[in-house]
């Protein structure tokens, strides 16, 4: 590193040259499958790379084809004759291979169930159409199977089908499927998802409820029901405080067998 900076000391020494910055990039692109495509190492200068090195013949080369050209190729000359450099993109690339794997286990590896819920829209045209939207989110991979039942049997979504699995920036995804339909008292849709992650298939369900007619007539049997049950209970009562036919209590009794 002090060669480095000696270097672009050297270089900018002259008169005009104002501050500048120096930094490392290391790089490891992994694979669909986890594994690594290469190791990359990169001295920067000012944003800009200055040398690079060359994983697949091992050896550093001038990357900036500007102003810094010069400079550059001969940094590169002087890492390439330098031996600790080599050991150092040696363990570069060891240590690339060994955490990337350690890596991918925890974040490409591993299988996130996602969470699902339905939510109905009542659509004013036609009358009597509500949209019906399965919302599944945070899952992963972001492989995912979704289709809609309606009473057990498969129905085809009317609304462009499953949206793509869109990223969450937190390794999850999200996607939803709509279907119209005008359902009826008594129809129950179930919303199917298929993921990695489930032992079996998760099974949303949505019902549309009763009808205005029908709850109407539902909450007038349910008042019926309770004043019945109160006028029963208030016969009960009478009916066991009341005394036995042909019993007179004597004066002082009552009918409980207390004295007054």
């Amino acid at each position: 590193m002090k060669l480095v900076l000696w270097l672009l000391s050297m270089a900018l020494s002259h008169h005009g040259a104002g501050g500048f910055l120096v930094h490392l990039a290391t790089e490891c692109p992994l694979a669909a499958n986890g594994s690594v495509l290469w190791f990359s190492f990169t001295f920067v200068f000012n944003k800009n790379p200055l040398v690079c090195y060359n994983d697949h013949d091992q050896l550093f080369e001038a990357c900036d084809m500007g102003l810094l050209h010069n400079i550059a190729t001969n940094m590169a000359t002087q890492l390439n004759a330098d031996p600790d450099w080599r050991r150092r993109m040696a363990g570069g690339r060891q240590a690339c291979q060994s955490q990337s794997q350690r890596l991918w286990s925890r974040t490409g590896q591993r299988k996130t169930p996602p969470s699902v819920r339905i939510v109905s829209t009542a659509l004013p045209n036609p009358a009597g159409t509500t949209r019906l939207t399965c919302h599944v989110w945070g899952f992963y991979p972001a492989e995912v199977l979704v289709t809609w039942l309606r009473n057990g049997s498969p129905v085809e979504p009317t609304e462009n089908g499953l949206s793509p699995a869109l990223a969450n920036g937190d390794w999850t995804y999200q996607t939803h499927l709509s279907l119209l339909t005008a359902p009826k008292p008594g129809d129950t849709y179930t919303c199917l998802v298929q993921h990695a992650s489930l032992p079996e298939p998760h099974q949303e369900q949505w019902g549309p409820g009763l009808s205005p007619g029908l709850t109407v007539k539902v909450s007038v049997a349910v008042v019926v029901l309770i004043l019945g049950l109160i006028l029963l209970g208030t016969g009960m009562v009478f009916w066991w405080r009341a005394p036995a036919p042909g019993y007179s209590p004597l004066p002082g009794h009552n009918y409980a067998g207390g004295s007054t």
